[in-house]
């Protein structure tokens, strides 16, 4: 797969999974993983891997749909690999009434398997205030 073509079949996985996520497809975010697939996301614990079960959890808590956007993201692409990374936005309305307005780093590593690019690692971060509070700092915005 010529490099140009591996970044447009990349950068449309990610969307596709991002669009998945914001629309509460359990089906359609699992599909964009490989087995195995490795999560370090914001919420605890260390390493995610409770699947289908808590990524369906965790949309039941918000009130429908939400917005999930990636700003400034960069490819880089091998033949059976590729890491990818930017700024993820996230919006939307919790079921306890909450609006979220949050953004984040992410980071995702690829794999081309049978003709298609899956997520095999992820990890969502967001920077704390190093004044000895260890505060997440998540009123930053780009």
């Amino acid at each position: 797969m010529a490099a140009a073509q591996a970044q447009t079949a990349i950068k449309q996985a990610i969307l596709a999974r991002n669009a998945a996520l914001g629309a509460g497809d359990v089906a359609g975010v699992m599909a964009s993983g490989a087995a195995g697939f490795v999560s370090y996301s914001l919420a605890p614990p260390l390493k995610n891997s409770s699947g289908k079960a808590g990524l369906k959890a965790w949309f039941d808590t918000w009130d429908g749909p939400f917005d999930y956007e990636m700003r400034d993201l960069k490819i880089v692409a091998g033949d059976e690999g590729a890491f990818a990374h930017g700024l993820a936005h996230m919006t939307g309305r919790k079921t306890d009434g909450e609006q979220v307005d949050l953004w984040f780093r992410q980071s995702v590593g690829l794999k081309l398997l049978r003709g298609a690019w899956k997520i095999v690692h992820e990890h969502d971060s967001v920077p704390f205030y190093m004044d000895g509070g260890f505060r997440a700092a998540v009123d930053l915005k780009p």
